[in-house]
């Protein structure tokens, strides 16, 4: 079987398990089809839960109307802007210290205590420090895009081989042919598997940010929802913010794929085994 063949069959199994979830929400909400098993009625199973026909019918309603544009345009930007500022601060931070002992030894326990803080509680900080406006929501979107990056960039470069490293300096490498040639490519599978956790997480810092104090985006928008109770809107933001998070995620894969050409792929991995 083709390698195309194999993701098109793979692709189809995954539309049919997405389509029989929406099959199973709108049967256990649907008063005309199963029985509630946790609700004496599905009305009150509706009410919980949403219904998938009316999640389905306001995403469309946000589209065609063009209602959405303006909030989705605004998380989309501060998402952005946290994955950008975010990911460039923790590689060359993630560089900087796996490169200098002694600068690691005296950080070490300001970054590890900095890390265990819930960064989330930061938000009303950011609000007084940064306004309403969106780096409020890009400081937030910062915090927790920089750790990701940072300590996948740490152990990149310190999980160099050492035989390799020797080899390199015997042929009389610089620190900067190092750098380029050997620490960065050691790096990069390293900092790609973080940048795919980055991506949820900037949307994460944006949306927590709107929910403490916005006046646009997609987060203002659930948080609007949730206020008078209308679980089907805030599914439906949900839906919207997880399809964009995926498209951001897959044009990661789509420059992993690209800077990435010398690593076997899984099945190239698996016909040399």
């Amino acid at each position: 079987m083709s390698s195309n063949n194999a993701k098109a069959k793979l692709r189809f199994y995954q539309l049919i398990v997405l389509v029989m979830c929406f099959l199973v929400w709108y049967a256990l909400t649907s008063p005309t089809l199963l029985p509630p098993i946790y609700f004496d009625n599905a009305d009150k199973a509706a009410f919980f839960f949403g219904e998938p026909q009316k999640v389905l019918a306001r995403v469309w309603e946000w589209f065609s109307s063009g209602s959405i544009y303006e909030h989705l345009a605004v998380t989309l930007v501060e998402t952005m802007l946290a994955f950008a500022i975010g990911t460039v601060f923790g590689l060359g931070i993630g560089l900087w210290l796996a490169l200098s002992p002694t600068a690691s030894a005296i950080f070490d326990p300001y970054i590890t205590a900095a890390n265990s803080m819930p960064r989330v509680i930061l938000a009303p900080i950011f609000s007084i420090w940064f306004g309403l406006g969106i780096w409020s929501k890009v400081a937030l979107g910062v915090t927790l895009v920089f750790f990701i990056v940072f300590f996948n960039v740490y152990q990149g470069v310190r999980e160099v081989s050492p035989v390799v490293l020797a080899n390199v300096r015997m042929l009389g490498a610089s620190r900067r042919q190092l750098l380029r040639h050997v620490y960065l490519p050691s790096a990069t599978s390293w900092v790609f598997a973080s940048l795919h956790n980055s991506v949820g997480l900037a949307f994460v810092g944006a949306v927590v940010g709107e929910y403490l104090g916005s006046a646009r985006g997609v987060g203002y928008l659930i948080l609007q929802a949730e206020g008078v109770f209308d679980i089907n809107t805030v599914f439906a933001g949900i839906l919207v913010l997880t399809g964009f998070a995926l498209a951001l995620d897959a044009v990661v894969s789509v420059i992993e794929k690209r800077l990435l050409v010398w690593r076997p792929s899984a099945g190239e991995t698996e016909r040399s085994i």
